[in-house]
């Protein structure tokens, strides 16, 4: 079962708190962190994207980068914008997006969780980028951003969530500039917070890991890493815990992940058409943009029009979780087989677009000439993440987009 711990966290200002939040350090580049953290020296991203209080040009991996962003999280908590909590507790986070909000609990996971697998993956990972945020968590002593994790929602969880939203004033209250709101709430009654920590251990069996397999990690080998160089540890030492936020799994949804490609790999438009007909129902939309509806209905744009395809059976395994996936059919029935893009990781003929920026974005980029064809999916459901994670399966590359993203900087976990 699952073990989740109250913590004394490190938050912001009430005042500066809209200021302070930032998206995550993975969500933009380094030209993006400094134009959003313009003029903001509140911004975390003084921390988390630290290249850009550095000389331009510096490599974002260099010791000094890494170096800045202690300096900058010391002066945060000099100044006072980080304030820490005098005793251990859960939080509330809450995001609204189109009218929809979605409530999670903020606690300490455990690394012992991760190791044996209690909490479950659905992704790969690359040494580098863990290396990465590994040196941010052991350098900063801290988990400065959460990771997005699911649970199977228990009512009894839902019960103690809906009674301090309708009873309590969020203690942070504000719509970020992309439209999404943010609430939090901070849980100071120990009787709750223990009711929480008993209920997580009774009936969660395993978490998931929805947004941050990096970060996850990190967090949990540095984890590891201080065990090693305290051997007398005893498992209550907030190393053994690192940040995220757990949702309900039955409030996520999963939004569409979909694909661009630079050429047809020496094939006409007709010809690229001509060998989809074998393998899909393909039915020209024209060109006002076509967006699937189920699974297994893909959309193209090709041409300056709009084509649906409707993947026939034998195209695909019911039985099988990976098989059964959109991802996975186009990957092996179009993109590998005709336009022989066989690894997602490292093609470069390839390109990802989040659903977030809407079928217009596919559109766009071809159109301008820089895409030859652009195909969109209908999205992965959780009840599919869950599956697969069960199985210990791991998800083709760029399957799943969670939004909104978390904002990092509402609380932090420090690890002394």
């Amino acid at each position: 079962m699952a073990i989740l711990k109250p913590f004394k966290g490190f938050r912001p200002r009430k005042d500066i708190v809209e200021n302070l939040a930032a998206l995550p350090y993975d969500v933009m580049n380094s030209q993006e962190a400094a134009v959003m953290a313009n003029e903001n020296p509140f911004s975390l991203l003084h921390i988390t994207r630290s290249e850009i209080d550095c000389p331009s040009g510096m490599d974002v991996h260099a010791q000094e980068v890494y170096n800045k962003a202690v300096e900058n999280y010391n002066k945060f908590k000099k100044e006072g914008w980080l304030v820490q909590d005098e005793t251990p507790k859960f939080y509330i986070y809450a995001q609204t997006m189109d009218g929809r909000t979605q409530y999670g609990i903020v606690g300490a996971a455990s690394v012992d969780d991760y190791l044996n697998g209690i909490i479950k993956k659905h992704e790969l990972t690359r040494p580098d980028k863990e290396e990465d945020r590994m040196i941010h968590v052991r350098i900063n002593n801290a988990n400065i951003e959460p990771v997005f994790f699911a649970y199977p929602a228990v009512a009894d969880i839902d019960e103690i969530v809906e009674n301090i939203v309708k009873n309590q004033t969020a203690t942070y209250d504000f719509v970020a500039e992309d439209g999404f709101g943010h609430h939090f709430w901070v849980i100071n009654e120990d009787d709750v917070n223990k009711r929480l920590e008993q209920l997580f251990k009774d009936k969660v069996p395993y978490t998931y890991v929805a947004d941050g397999h990096h970060r996850t990690a990190a967090a949990a080998l540095v984890g590891v890493e201080k065990r090693k160089a305290n051997p007398n540890y005893t498992g209550d030492e907030e190393f053994n815990y690192f940040l995220a936020v757990h949702f309900p799994d039955n409030q996520l949804k999963i939004i569409d992940y979909n694909r661009v490609v630079k050429d047809l790999n020496g094939l006409s438009s007709k010809g690229l058409l001509e060998k989809l007909a074998i393998d899909f129902d393909l039915k020209l939309k024209g060109t006002e943009i076509f967006k699937p509806e189920k699974f297994h209905e893909f959309s193209m744009y090709l041409d300056g029009k709009w084509y649906s395809l409707n993947a026939k059976k034998g195209t695909y395994n019911d039985n099988d979780p990976i098989g059964v996936l959109d991802v996975t059919i186009l990957s092996e029935q179009i993109l590998g087989k005709h336009l022989d893009i066989k690894d997602l990781r490292t093609s470069k003929r390839i390109d990802f677009v989040g659903g977030i920026r809407g079928l217009t974005a596919l559109k766009n980029r071809v159109d301008s000439g820089e895409m030859r064809v652009a195909f969109a999916l209908f999205a992965v459901s959780m009840k599919q993440l869950i599956n697969i994670a069960d199985s210990g399966n791991i998800m083709p590359p760029k399957t799943t987009w969670f939004e909104p993203k978390l904002r990092s900087g509402l609380v932090i976990h420090e690890l002394s």
